[in-house]
């Protein structure tokens, strides 16, 4: 039994990245596009994540200033540090809900990119760097999904109907990667995967298309 739950774990997420691919490769082309847009501008990416998300944002900002999967000259991102371990952190009652705000305010500037993660599409606190980053004129590039929205949601994934809160504080100039599932850890799979197809397209357009080195 155990070892076919286990395998239950595997097809579940095989099937959603399945699903996904060709709904969200529209909009992680255009995230893509205003990341390069605001680093080759001498703009940085603030990234934050909700909960376990803000794990996902640090890894991010980790291969971004660092490498990905090639050597290239450094790019601007700082992950805003949060609490992985609130169990709050990922909802409209966020103990801190001013948290990454106040690191928006401080150090966001105009043209830069707030790239922020929500599985629940609900947390106070990213909702409120959102508006910071408005405040600012910054771009936002959200992941976003549904994951305790109260009703278990038709596995699949697209740019509407999900993202709660966050995403109807999105402007038109935003971009959100949207993907709707009821388990909050396919939702963590898919936006791990685009924040890897990120770093990749921006490495490519910036390198060439030719493969990655191992």
């Amino acid at each position: 039994m155990l070892e076919q739950r286990i395998q239950q774990h595997f097809i579940d997420s095989a099937d959603l990245k399945y699903q996904a691919g060709p709904i969200l490769s529209k909009p992680i082309s255009q995230a893509m596009q205003a990341i390069l847009a605001c680093v080759t501008s001498g703009g940085k990416v603030l990234a934050c994540g909700a909960g376990v998300s803000g794990l996902l944002a640090a890894q991010f900002a980790a291969q971004f200033v660092g490498r990905f999967e090639r050597e290239r000259p450094e790019l601007g991102a700082i992950a805003l540090p949060g609490d992985p371990t609130d169990p709050s952190a990922d909802s409209a009652a966020a103990t801190d809900a001013d948290r990454f705000a106040r690191q928006v305010r401080a150090l966001g500037q105009a043209g830069d990119v707030l790239l922020a993660l929500s599985a629940s599409g609900q947390s106070a606190a990213v909702l409120a760097a959102v508006l910071a980053a408005h405040e600012r004129d910054m771009t936002v590039v959200a992941l976003l999904g549904n994951a305790s929205a109260g009703q278990p949601a038709s596995p699949g994934a697209g740019s509407s109907g999900t993202g709660g809160a966050i995403g109807r504080a999105l402007r038109e100039t935003d971009v959100q990667i949207g993907v709707s599932h009821e388990r909050a850890a396919r939702i963590h799979e898919i936006h791990l995967l685009a924040l890897h197809c990120l770093c990749d397209g921006v490495d490519a357009q910036l390198l060439g298309e030719q493969e990655a080195s191992t």
